[in-house]
């Protein structure tokens, strides 16, 4: 079975489809669309009934939007980790451009968006798009302070943390006109909503609620967080559908907490799936998507509006993957590791945009694309022209949306992991700079090169999308040519065409990996032993 889903998935995943559909409003001048964009948390490629087939998850709400739409079977996140894809989904730039090169930002983190940076929601909201988000934020906020000391990184910082002060660099100062949500993942202290640019409540217990330990509102719980964020943007929906009838369309971000740790489905969906708390989940975020859906469809403006649905990067280990896969379901399909790694696992997601009024119903895409792409996908649809310091390493989709792309779309993709190892995708060939998983999937990278495996690894996509046969050594001209374009990409501080920029930090491409020199070590002894006994 998974053979025959394989070649399926080589069949649609690398040609690109070409659909006769008309050409866009900004073009034409017809109304120009709203914008809804739901970025799922740590949801795998194969945790989506549409795209898995064998899957054990019932996901009708998105199967339905599948079906009135364009499924991306080559799109990618552009970390393998929440907080650098989330950058580049706001920005349309490459999060290792800035001073975040590994992991995430916490609940305390400060901004990383620079103040006066150009963001998807300030584009639009210069093209008169009313603006909105809702859900988890995770991109730092500068908490106001009580002795002039900086927060820092440390999420249980929260000594100096005045809760009854506006907070800056949030969503409101990056384009956004409504905001409520979390500063960061449900599992990051501190457990408390934030409305606009201000607490809703100040938090003064200290609990778990979200598994780590950390300032609590009264009140505060992680199973309300999806449901809340949910009634809110449907709440945005029904009271801007007249506006957008009359000319004032809107934008609606609306990044769920969920599937993420803490595993919080309300009772109403526990036990639901049949398979674990995880499945539950995923079955309460598919509700989640349908409420979306039929206040779109109830106000009569689903068919001028762009739905896009997606995730921020693959299925976490902390999903209990094994658990699931003894039953029979693969979240993360048929591709190589899961959250965090350098292998598709980590990164390629689910995509599915919807508009019936310009993308045709059931159709499928090949292009490779990268959740940066929105900026300019953005741009495009407002009619906006983007200044040469914005969207450095975005691409617009909307030609593959329209079925008018000839050609690809982007002449490579870069992955990141979470511990900022580098992969650079062109056509069918997949460059990784690092011996392991570049993550936390076995093995990693001191273990590999203990095991002796090769410092780089190159697979050949067309016929390895699992990623089981490295063949750098084949291919030094591949290996060569892909280097040298990473190499450009950092270098002119843009991986599109346009004036070369500044990258906000230096940018080392092939890392020093921790724990190499021990694991080498160890292995010399090994082999000296070996030598001896013989």
């Amino acid at each position: 079975m998974k053979n025959r889903n394989l070649n399926k998935l080589l069949a649609v995943g690398l040609v690109v489809l070409s659909l006769p559909v008309a050409v866009h409003a900004a073009a034409s001048g017809e109304s120009r669309p709203n914008i809804v964009y739901i970025l799922c948390d740590d949801l795998g490629y194969g945790d989506v009934k549409c795209l898995n087939k064998d899957g054990k998850i019932a996901t009708p709400n998105v199967d339905r939007l599948a079906a009135g739409g364009m499924t991306f079977t080559d799109a990618h996140s552009g970390s393998s980790v929440c907080t650098p894809t989330r950058y580049g989904i706001m920005t349309g730039r490459y999060a290792w451009r800035t001073r975040l090169q590994s992991g995430v930002l916490g609940g305390y983190s400060p901004r990383l968006i620079a103040s006066g940076r150009l963001t998807v929601a300030s584009l639009l909201k210069q093209q008169s798009y009313a603006t909105a988000c809702f859900g988890k934020w995770h991109l730092g906020v500068d908490w106001a302070r009580t002795n002039g000391e900086k927060p820092g990184d440390d999420i249980k910082n929260a000594s100096n943390i005045d809760f009854t002060k506006p907070v800056e660099g949030g969503p409101t100062d990056c384009g956004f006109d409504t905001y409520y949500g979390i500063s960061a993942s449900l599992d990051m202290p501190p457990y408390v909503f934030i409305e606009n640019s201000k607490a809703v409540s100040v938090p003064t217990e200290v609990t778990k609620e979200g598994g780590r330990e950390g300032l609590t509102a009264t009140g505060f719980k992680a199973s309300d967080v999806l449901p809340t964020v949910t009634q809110k943007a449907v709440a945005f929906i029904d009271q801007n559908a007249a506006k957008a009838k009359g000319g004032t369309p809107f934008f609606v971000y609306i990044p769920f907490n969920s599937p993420h740790t803490p595993i919080r489905p309300t009772d109403e969906w526990k036990g639901k799936s049949g398979l674990s708390e995880y499945g539950d989940f995923v079955m309460e975020t598919d509700w989640a998507v349908g409420e979306v859906m039929k206040a779109l469809e109830r106000n009569g403006i689903a068919d001028n509006t762009l739905l896009i649905f997606t995730s921020d990067n693959g299925c976490s280990p902390a999903a209990g993957i094994p658990e699931m896969e003894a039953k029979g379901h693969h979240p993360n399909y048929l591709f190589r590791g899961h959250k965090a790694d350098i292998w598709d696992g980590g990164h390629r997601i689910p995509f599915i945009c919807r508009w019936p009024a310009k993308i045709k119903a059931g159709s499928t895409s090949g292009q490779l694309t990268c959740l940066t792409d929105l900026m300019a996908t953005a741009a495009e649809i407002a009619g906006a022209k983007l200044p040469a310091t914005a969207g450095e390493d975005s691409v617009s989709m909307l030609p593959a949306m329209l079925g008018t792309a000839t050609q690809p779309l982007r002449e490579a993709a870069v992955h990141h992991s979470i511990k900022g190892m580098f992969a650079i995708r062109q056509g069918h060939w997949k460059l990784e700079l690092c011996p392991g998983s570049g993550g936390w999937s076995k093995p990693g990278d001191p273990d590999a090169l203990q095991q002796g495996l090769p410092k780089l690894q190159l697979y050949d996509m067309s016929g390895d999308v699992t990623e089981q046969a490295n063949i750098q050594d084949k291919h030094a001209d591949v290996v060569a040519r892909l280097t040298k374009l990473l190499e450009k990409y950092v270098a002119d501080g843009r991986s599109t065409p346009g004036t070369p920029q500044q990258n906000d930090v230096p940018i080392v491409i092939l890392k020093p990996i921790k724990g190499a020199a021990a694991g080498a070590k160890a292995k010399g002894k090994k082999a000296a032993a070996a030598a001896e006994e013989k």
